[in-house]
């Protein structure tokens, strides 16, 4: 079982998503590293849409009129966070019951000759 004491570095939204699954669940070394990526990664995208927010949605380039490159690293953080979150597979808070867990290798099939 590992520590529910809140990592070091974490800003408030990753303290509170650490803190909100740790009072929640008993989580082994191997989810709490992956919890700590999540909570790492809600933090990123905070600073991501201060940026956005500040210096706005389109900026000047040499190229002319560009999204603003924080909204790209934005939607890669995004999907790197559903990732992470559904790697730690944490029960419905309803059923009590674990997503599915998908198999690591799956079949291998072969070409036959003239097929």
């Amino acid at each position: 079982m590992a520590s529910k004491k809140t990592p070091a570095g974490l800003a408030a939204a990753g303290a509170k998503l650490w803190k909100s699954v740790v009072d929640e669940y008993e989580l082994d070394e191997h989810e709490s590293a992956l919890l700590l990526e999540a909570a790492r990664t809600v933090d990123q995208l905070n600073l991501l849409q201060d940026a956005v927010t500040a210096e706005g949605v389109v900026i000047d380039s040499p190229q002319g009129a560009k999204a603003h490159p924080a909204l790209v690293e934005a939607r890669q953080q995004r999907i790197t966070l559903a990732r992470i979150i559904s790697a730690l597979r944490l029960p419905d808070e309803e059923t009590g019951k674990k997503p599915q867990q998908r198999s690591g290798t799956r079949k291998l099939y072969t070409i036959r000759p003239g097929a």
